[in-house]
């Protein structure tokens, strides 16, 4: 039943869904699950959606012919299953959907139709072969676009991709010098991992900035009739990343742009040959008429559902599954005030962090106009916004008898959800740094983070539930001549799993080093929480112990000790120096050199100590290297330079005992 509208049962019916998408989708699942609909799912692999999932088709969505071929080779392995309807809720595989329905005769919109729709830069032209309004637009492939966008657009512009969803890697453009620093940053950065609906290609668009209200218009069509529509709202995006902040159903603009919009949806639609499906619609109503953005080929995302099941109690799930099998809907009537007026927010962080407080009130779940409250995030866990992430942490709806009441509602609820970040600060582990613009810090921002994440998770732990955690110990099997060194090493990670499965550590494993490709492996593939990284070389060559801080670095695993960056530069002497100097930290005069022709100063009293600069564990360093004559000086720089390779390290010796 949908707003009193009976439509035929679709119990039984047997649907193709076509990914399962993230666990934020699993109320689609469930709901399709109540429906009463057999399911048979085309993923990657089976996950959290297994109780809602009837059979499943296991395959490499991205590679659409072997996705065919499996659902091929699944429906003759099973012919008792017939596949009665080809539906997805996933932008990533909305060309995969239209192939299936190519294929096997189903009802869907034909490949070549959401090629166009799924391509900004296609559904550009697409419009503008056919006087549909849109902004100047330009493909980008060489600095050469850039420099026709610059003698021929207007500022504002906008930067985007051409395929994916949301706004990832979309940014506003102010001038010149802000079109040259953002194409590089999305040219640089954009990728499936971070916008997996970009698989079908990293092209980018720009465009002029268009100035009106932005709204969402969503439409179950069938057989070429629009059936229902509704419009919402967009708030004000936080620019210049576009950062989506929240909704409002109905829509407040006038009637008449309102129909203007349907209007424009509606030729938009019929002109691309989309006869059957689920739209979601996203335009801009300004004064010189409504301009479209793009076609989403499925179901909105995030509150769509909700809102319009809300306001105007049609199911957009179960009108999905009704238009695919083919179950005549008749026109859905829509009153002229709704059930219920309905606003949203989503729960944003000014800057990427981790998540640090998050406190709701239990009498939030009590209101009356609490409509749902989702939190994607808890404590200890990272959070990416722009530039280096496109998160957010939730959304929280509420409803009221009119607009303004709803905005009201919604504004007490928030006062009643607590949430902080703390912020990621490179500057604490690397130095302050001048950022050349907003974009200069974003990738190593976010891998910083994400690794600092997992410390924090770590550090959240109770102290009964660290026993828990399954702890890695990165060492080296010295396969030194010292018979002493190698027993202290062997015995050094020996000693340390011995201790933790005393203190009651079960999961405790030990990573050899001295074969870096298989240690780096056997990490990646283990659930391993946290590593104690005692390497202190690797093949027996003292100055690689920085390598083993780098290889957890990739993995992005937390880790005991100092970073790979510290432990390199505790290895160059001259430039520790160089930083105690900077700092004012106390130290005893120096000087260095790095050939014979270099000087010494005379400022430097003796009894002198002479080193190599860049090695350790007082390699280089002899009973001989405390000299207290030049002549002495000098053959101990020959020593170091000649004979080590080495620059030299030369400092006044100070008397008194020595501590670690």
């Amino acid at each position: 039943m949908t707003n009193g509208t009976a439509l035929d049962s679709v119990t039984g019916k047997t649907i193709l869904l076509v990914n399962t998408g993230s666990v934020k989708k699993k109320f689609i699942l469930k709901r399709l699950k109540k429906l009463g609909v057999v399911l048979v799912c085309l993923n990657k692999e089976k996950n959290w959606a297994q109780p809602y999932v009837d059979h499943w088709i296991l395959t490499n969505n991205a590679n659409h012919p072997k996705a065919i071929e499996d659902t091929e080779n699944f429906l003759a392995s099973n012919p008792s299953i017939k596949i009665n309807g080809v539906v997805t809720f996933w932008e990533d595989d909305v060309l995969l959907t239209a192939r299936l329905a190519d294929r096997f005769n189903l009802i869907g919109i034909p490949f070549k139709v959401a090629k166009i729709a799924r391509n900004k830069y296609l559904f550009r032209k697409f419009c503008q072969e056919r006087e549909i309004r849109v902004p100047q637009y330009r493909l980008i492939k060489t600095k050469a676009d850039l420099a026709y966008v610059l003698a021929n657009f207007k500022f504002p512009l906008v930067i985007k991709p051409t395929s994916g969803s949301s706004s990832a890697y979309v940014v506003k453009i102010e001038n010149e010098e802000e079109l040259y620093t953002t194409y590089n940053y999305v040219k640089d950065n954009i990728s499936v991992g971070i916008e997996s609906a970009l698989s079908e290609g990293l092209d980018i668009l720009i465009e002029e900035y268009i100035d009106g209200e932005e709204v969402d218009v969503d439409i179950v069509l069938q057989n070429g009739k629009v059936k229902f529509h509704s419009i919402s709202d967009n708030y004000q995006t936080k620019e210049p990343f576009f950062v989506e902040t929240g909704w409002a159903i109905p829509s407040s603009l006038p009637p008449q742009r309102q129909h203007e919009l349907i209007r424009l949806a509606e030729e938009v639609l019929e002109r691309l040959g989309v006869q059957n499906g689920v739209i979601h619609f996203e335009a801009k109503s300004t004064p010189n008429g409504p301009v479209p953005i793009e076609v989403n080929l499925r179901m909105g995302g995030d509150e769509t559902h909700a809102f319009v099941s809300g306001a105007w109690g049609v199911d957009l799930i179960e009108c999905a599954v009704a238009v695919a099998i083919g179950s005549y809907i008749p026109t859905i009537d829509r009153p002229e005030v709704p059930r219920r007026y309905l606003a949203s927010s989503d729960f944003l962080s000014d800057y990427s962090g981790v998540v640090s407080q998050l406190e709701i009130d239990e009498k939030v779940k009590k209101l009356e106009y609490l409509e749902e409250l989702h939190f994607f995030k808890k404590i200890g866990d990272p959070i990416l916004v722009p530039p280096e992430g496109f998160e957010y942490l939730g959304w929280v709806s509420a409803s009221g008898v009119n607009t303004l009441d709803a905005e009201d509602n919604l504004q007490s609820i928030l006062k009643m959800v607590k949430y902080g970040v703390a912020r990621f600060d490179r500057g604490s582990s690397l130095g302050k740094t001048s950022r050349r613009n907003r974009f200069s810090s974003a990738v190593l921002n976010k891998n910083l983070l994400l690794q600092a994440a997992k410390l924090e998770q770590v550090r959240q732990t109770t102290l009964e539930n660290q026993r828990n955690l399954s702890i890695g110990i990165l060492g080296d099997r010295s396969e030194s001549s010292d018979p002493a060194e190698l027993h202290a090493n062997s015995d050094l990670a020996d000693q340390i799993k011995r201790t933790l499965k005393e203190c009651g550590y079960q999961k405790v494993r030990f990573f050899d080093f001295n074969d870096p490709t298989k240690a780096f492996n056997r990490l990646k593939d283990s659930s391993v929480d946290l590593v104690l990284n005692i390497c202190g070389k690797v093949n027996n060559l003292n100055l690689s112990e920085s390598h083993a801080a780098a290889l957890l670095e990739v993995l992005q695993l937390p880790y005991s000790g100092s970073s790979s960056a510290t432990l390199s530069l505790c290895t160059d002497k001259i430039q520790v120096k160089k930083l105690l100097d900077y700092h004012k930290i106390p130290t005893p005069k120096w000087d260095y050199a790095y050939t014979m022709d270099d000087e010494i100063t005379d400022a430097l009293r003796y009894p002198l100590i002479v080193k190599p600069g860049s090695t350790n564990n007082s390699i280089g360093v002899t009973n001989n290297s405390v000299v207290t004559t030049k002549e002495q000086l000098k053959t101990q720089m020959e020593r170091i330079i000649t004979e080590l390779g080495q620059p030299v390290l030369v400092e006044e010796y100070i008397e008194g005992d020595e501590y670690n």
